[in-house]
């Protein structure tokens, strides 16, 4: 068995385990990461917000990111039967970044520890976690084994859970909580845009309501292919028969804006599934680890708050480690979950008022002042920490409030 020695042991190779590699790396720390799945390897969470292009600057991964072209995601259009409401990135109130990308996941984050490879960032891919001992002054010992069936020892000073769904940790630590969800489930895949439409229309990120509680994702990338897919409730889409090709083609024909657009275009791959994604947040620290990314939890698709969590944690926590490991003291729980828990209530928020009805009025509603919509629209575009914006502050309150005063002025 071969034994390694390393300041911080990142599980994970996703965008929050890069974005946290990248920091520790620049800051003259030793890194290993250690990724299951051999890259590029398809995952979901392919539209971005502005608040992530932040970290990826901060650390030097902007670059190689611009180089590969992606579809540049200026804000997000939301339709329900006749009516259509857009939110552009640049009519905010937050000040910031005005747009991000719609990304290939598998491209994107191979681009990322490509990048993070040639800086000198140890990666070993196809590599399972399959053991952690934590020692009381916080050091670690990991075991790990390749695909091949080399084993590994991993001594660390601190270890960053970012395996994502996998919750290495929460997992060999028994400390998995069951998900709440909404009861949602997701089916999708990639298509041959052969009708794209030219301009602003084929390239626009779109979320079109066939119901209140159903909705449908419109992708497009820059290479032409675009991502579709439906969210709704695990018995409505399990409402439509046959195989998951079967069941999409059906799901389609509900929504009258792109039905023609896509009846004829062939599925890039076999249709996934996805049921109770919902994960709460559990605890996020340990003595010698912390939990970021899609490990520490996960919302909903709807307002693609994924892959900023995931890089808005990866970077605070290779920042604190960094503090710890210069002999800093660091309070795991004021500086670290208590922020992040902050920025979950408030998508949280509005993601329980798109399902109750309450955010797709004040969507659909043409009254709400352009004030009010620059507000939400920081929100939209993951600016969730910024408490000047009363619709941060006061999220749950103003979001029912609004919505209560459209009902009386219907």
């Amino acid at each position: 068995m071969n034994d390694f020695k390393t300041d911080v042991l990142i599980i994970g190779a996703g965008p929050s385990g890069a974005v946290a590699a990248a920091y520790l790396h620049k800051q003259g720390f030793t890194v290993e990461v250690v990724e299951k799945c051999k890259f590029p390897r398809f995952t979901i969470g392919e539209s971005l917000l502005p608040r992530c292009m932040e970290h990826f600057q901060e650390v030097d991964l902007l670059d190689c990111l611009k180089a590969k072209n992606f579809q540049v995601k200026k804000g997000a259009r939301f339709l329900k039967e006749d009516k259509s409401c857009h939110f552009d990135f640049k009519e905010k109130y937050t000040n910031g970044w005005d747009w991000t990308w719609q990304v290939p996941r598998d491209e994107f984050d191979k681009t990322l520890t490509d990048e993070l490879q040639k800086k000198g960032v140890s990666i070993s891919f196809e590599t399972e976690v399959i053991d952690i001992k934590f020692e009381t002054n916080g050091s670690s010992t990991t075991k790990a084994i390749s695909a091949n069936g080399v084993k590994k020892n991993i001594h660390a000073k601190y270890v960053i859970d970012a395996s994502g769904p996998g919750r290495v940790i929460p997992k060999l630590i028994s400390e998995i909580q069951p998900a709440k969800s909404h009861g949602n489930a997701s089916i999708f895949t990639h298509v041959k845009d052969i009708k794209r439409p030219k301009g602003e229309e084929g390239t626009l990120i779109t979320f079109d309501v066939v119901n209140e509680k159903s909705w449908l994702w419109v992708i497009p990338f820059s290479n032409g292919d675009t991502s579709i897919g439906f969210v709704g409730p695990e018995v409505f889409i399990d409402s439509f028969s046959g195989n998951s090709s079967e069941k999409l083609q059906k799901l389609l024909k509900l929504s009258d804006y792109y039905y023609d657009r896509f009846k004829n275009c062939d599925f890039l791959f076999e249709p996934k599934q996805l049921k109770d994604f919902a994960r709460p947040m559990g605890d996020l620290y340990g003595n010698g680890y912390v939990i970021t990314g899609n490990s520490a939890g996960f919302l909903d698709p709807v307002f693609s708050s994924g892959v900023t969590f995931a890089t808005e944690s990866g970077l605070l926590a290779a920042k604190l480690i960094s503090d710890k490991l210069n002999g800093n003291i660091v309070d795991w729980n004021k500086d670290y979950e208590n922020h992040l828990k902050q920025g979950v209530a408030v998508f949280k928020t509005y993601v329980d008022e798109w399902y109750s009805g309450n955010l797709q009025k004040i969507f659909f509603n043409n009254t709400t002042s352009p004030d009010i919509k620059k507000q939400i629209c920081s929100v939209l575009a993951g600016y969730v920490w910024d408490r000047s914006n009363p619709f941060v502050k006061n999220h749950r309150r103003l979001v029912t409030t609004l919505a209560r005063f459209i009902d009386l002025n219907a």
